[in-house]
């Protein structure tokens, strides 16, 4: 098992780099993502996952070990080849995959080639219990706005029947807002009066 590649990139191709090591060049398949990061020239540190075939040996990088451990889970599902299983690497980081399978989001998978709809629902059953939960922050919830107070609601509502348009109501509402937070109990009909007193002076 080669655990790892390290050396200068010697060459860099769509799909995989060529790194020496010790003389050797050795050709490793690996994502867009990684690839990117990668310079002819410049040292590199790949983690690799070798694939053994009757008649090939390929070799596959990534650039960290979350990536590699992540492809040898998607491995575990029947059907997906390495192949594949770099397609979904090269669509999604792995903590991405797994708030997809957490959340059971069947149509975001099937944004990898060769995954539609039914084969994104049973991967999606496979890789429930094997790649765990996202190790990043969830990503925090907007806070919801507070609705407008029912007063307002009734005042905006008032105005505009008595043939003011909104955007009248708008600034009137707004205007008598002090006077409405400083009532113990609003007295909505209080309020109407002093908003007209506003609209009638601005007229």
């Amino acid at each position: 098992m080669i655990a790892f590649v390290q050396g200068p990139v010697a060459a860099i191709t769509p799909g995989s780099a060529v790194v020496e090591v010790g003389g050797v060049g050795m050709l490793v398949k690996c994502t867009p993502r990684t690839l990117a990061a990668l310079r002819i020239g410049e040292p590199t540190r790949l983690t690799t996952a070798l694939i053994v075939k009757e008649d090939s040996l390929t070799l596959y990088g990534f650039a960290d070990e979350d990536e590699r451990a992540t492809f040898d889970v998607l491995l575990t599902a029947s059907g997906v080849a390495a192949t594949m299983a770099l397609g979904m690497l090269a669509t999604f980081t792995p903590d991405e995959l797994r708030r997809i399978v957490a959340q059971g989001d069947a149509k975001s998978l099937t944004a990898v080639p060769r995954i539609g709809p039914k084969l994104a629902q049973k991967l999606l059953l496979e890789y429930k219990d094997k790649l765990g939960a996202p190790h990043g922050s969830v990503p925090a919830q907007k806070p919801v706005a507070a609705g407008p107070a029912p007063w307002s609601e009734q005042l905006h509502a008032a105005l505009v029947g008595l043939g003011y348009a909104p955007r009248e109501a708008d600034e009137a509402v707004t205007a008598v807002t002090p006077e409405a937070e400083a009532q113990a109990r609003t007295d909505v009909g209080a309020l109407l009066k002093a908003a007209l007193r506003t609209l009638n002076r601005t007229r």
